[in-house]
């Protein structure tokens, strides 16, 4: 796969065009927003210069070169012509994406790959019928030129080869696919992490704990040993009997399912919505977005290289 066209250059959008153009795609993106596609350049530009600080971007990669990989389309039309694949990463809006893959449908040959980038929308009752063979999701973690894992999931009636090209697409990538074997809302991890949310949403209503207090549990205590580890692994280590018997002990009661927080509607009454309005959880001292996630790529890509020097421990 060589020509690929993304529709949607925000935050995943230009990610994913970063990190297919830097393993040899030709990239060609759009939006609708004259903004938006404007930023994608400078976006993708910083990203990179991170990348190359830290040696993890391929050699002979600069500004330059990247602007020839990754052409930024105003027309639909002209960024999908001769694409073998298009990856959908517009707004979560049912209606949206249904009006683009009407589109793609007119626009696209019949041998054309839809993959979605979507997060938790089911897309395939959005998908022309005739299209199904051939559409899949495709869903990265941001920053997905950082982040490995890339979610690879069939629709009902996706062609299985479809889905074998498009792991080996990730694996080209130097990330790994996980493969599917049908659509579930927030795949795995998006589903463990929501799982987590809850109880941390529960213990700040509550009052259980300051927001620093459980961060620090979940980076001090949690997070330390999934990296070598994973969930499963840690629990083959602690022993299954015992796991077991923690099991039958019913000692936890997940919190009940609920569609709001108190502690994060405050905040975001207040204004306080996050890293882009400088507030959110936590004060973020006035310094402005692009510093602080050069900040948070450049601690990512450290752990990430100390991992990779640790290795993680495999069982057979």
């Amino acid at each position: 796969m060589t020509e690929i066209a993304i529709i949607g250059g925000g935050l995943m959008g230009h990610g994913i065009a970063l990190v297919l153009a830097l393993h040899g795609h030709a990239v060609r993106i759009t939006d609708t927003s004259t903004e938006t596609r404007a930023r994608v350049p400078g976006l993708m530009e910083s990203a990179l210069a991170t990348l190359r600080e830290a040696g993890a971007a391929p050699e002979g990669w600069d500004a330059e070169r990247l602007g020839q990989a990754v052409r930024v389309e105003a027309d639909l039309d002209k960024t999908v012509a001769g694409a073998g694949l298009v990856i959908e990463a517009i707004t979560e809006n049912p209606d949206a994406k249904r009006a683009l893959f009407s589109e793609l449908d007119r626009l696209c040959p019949a041998e054309t790959i839809l993959a979605s980038n979507t997060s938790y929308l089911d897309v395939f009752p959005l998908i022309p019928e005739a299209r199904q063979a051939r559409a899949l999701i495709l869903h990265w973690y941001t920053p997905p030129y950082i982040a490995d894992l890339a979610d690879v999931v069939p629709g009902p009636g996706t062609d299985p080869a479809v889905v074998a090209a498009m792991a080996d697409l990730v694996r080209g990538l130097g990330q790994v696919p996980i493969v599917l074997k049908r659509f579930i809302p927030g795949y795995v991890a998006n589903r463990i992490q929501q799982a987590i949310s809850a109880e941390v949403f529960r213990l700040l209503d509550e009052g259980v704990a300051a927001p620093r207090d459980i961060d620090d549990a979940i980076i001090h205590g949690l997070s330390l040993r999934i990296p070598i580890l994973g969930h499963l692994a840690k629990a083959d280590f602690t022993g299954l009997e015992l796991t077991q018997r923690a099991l039958a002990n019913g000692s936890y009661a997940p919190p009940p399912p609920r569609t709001r927080s108190e502690t994060l509607d405050a905040l975001c009454a207040e204004g306080r919505i996050g890293v882009m309005a400088g507030k959110g959880y936590f004060d973020w001292g006035g310094r402005p977005p692009e510093e602080l996630f050069r900040e948070r790529d450049r601690k990512l890509l450290a752990l990430k290289a100390a991992m990779a020097g640790i290795g993680r421990m495999e069982g057979t």
